[in-house]
C-alpha cells in the first residue's frame, strides 16, 4: 500500500477512512499492461479536476503503479489507484488541496465469473458519473441484497428506472442486439471499450423492471472481471447457459490490446 510512491502511515489512511472524500479506478492489470488504461488515466484526473480543482500528474500516476506491482508486474492483479489528500478534514474540506495517490492491490480471479442473480432496489449514488469513495450507500444495498440470497443489488432510479449494478454496469441483449439503461450512472471503462469495439449503434432505452421479460440475456461489465453473465433480476430469470452474444462480447473484449503501465 503505497501512498506518493512510499509506504503509507497509518495517520495518512486515518483521513481516508474517517474523512471520505476522495476517488479512484480500478483495473486489471495483466502481464504489466491493462486494457483501457488511457480511459483510466483520463478518469482519475477528470475526476480529480471535479472533486479537488487540480491537475493530476497520469504520467507519474503511472509510476507508481509500476513501483507497487513490483513482483507482481508479470502476474495477473486488481489494482485500485485512490487519489485524496491527507491533510483534509471534516472541518478544512473547503481548503485548497494537494492530492495524494495511494495504489493498492490484490489477486485478480482466474476464469469465467460466475453469473449473478440480483435484486432490485431503489438507490441513486451521489454525483453518479464520478467514481467516487462514497461507497455507504451502494454497500449497505449490496449488503442487503446479500444478506437475501443475492449476488448484488441492481439499481432503480426515482421513476423505477434502471441505472446500475453496486460497481458495475449493467446491459442486455434483446433480438441480438445489446441495450443499455438511458440512465446517469457511472460510465465504466469496460463498457466504453466495448462501445468502441462494437460495430453497431449504441442503443440505450428507459428500461423498467416489467421491460426485463422482453430480454433474452442481461450482463455486467466492470473491469476486474469483464463480462459477467446475469442469471436473474428478482423474479425474471434467463438460462444458466451463456447467451452466444455474450460469448461475443467476452471475445471482443477479450483481444482488445492492453497498454503498458
Amino acid at each position: 500500500m503505497d501512498l506518493n510512491g512510499t509506504p503509507a502511515t497509518i495517520d495518512q489512511m486515518k483521513v481516508l477512512a474517517l474523512t471520505n472524500y476522495g476517488h479512484f479506478t480500478s483495473m486489471l492489470v495483466e502481464s504489466g499492461a491493462v486494457r483501457g488504461l488511457s480511459l483510466h488515466m483520463a478518469r482519475l484526473a477528470r475526476d480529480c479536476r471535479l472533486l479537488f480543482d487540480h491537475d493530476l500528474d497520469t504520467d507519474q500516476v503511472r509510476g507508481y503503479v509500476r513501483k507497487a506491482l513490483g513482483e507482481y508486474a508479470g502476474g495477473r492483479v486488481v489494482v485500485r489507484v485512490s487519489v485524496f489528500d491527507p491533510a483534509l478534514d471534516l472541518g478544512t474540506i473547503g481548503r485548497d488541496a494537494r492530492p495524494y495517490v495511494l495504489v493498492t492491490h490484490r489477486e485478480a480471479a482466474s476464469g469465467t465469473p460466475a453469473p449473478w442473480r440480483l435484486q432490485a432496489a431503489a438507490y441513486q449514488r451521489d454525483m453518479p458519473a464520478v467514481k467516487h469513495v462514497g461507497l455507504f450507500g451502494s454497500m449497505q444495498r449490496r449488503r442487503a441484497a446479500q444478506r437475501e440470497g443475492y449476488d448484488d443489488v441492481l439499481f432503480l432510479n426515482p421513476d423505477g428506472t434502471i441505472s446500475e449494478v453496486a460497481t458495475s454496469n449493467i446491459g442486455f441483449v434483446r433480438e441480438g442486439r445489446i441495450v443499455w439503461p438511458r440512465s446517469a450512472y457511472l460510465a465504466g471503462i469496460t463498457m466504453t471499450l466495448l462501445h468502441q469495439e462494437l460495430d453497431e449503434q449504441i442503443e440505450t432505452e428507459a428500461l423498467t423492471l416489467s421491460d426485463l421479460p422482453r430480454m433474452d440475456a442481461a450482463f455486467a461489465t466492470n473491469a476486474a472481471t469483464g463480462v459477467r453473465a446475469v442469471s436473474s433480476i428478482d423474479a425474471t430469470e434467463w438460462p444458466s447457459e451463456a447467451h452466444p452474444v455474450l460469448k461475443e462480447l467476452r471475445e471482443l473484449y477479450a483481444d482488445i490490446p492492453a497498454e503498458p503501465v
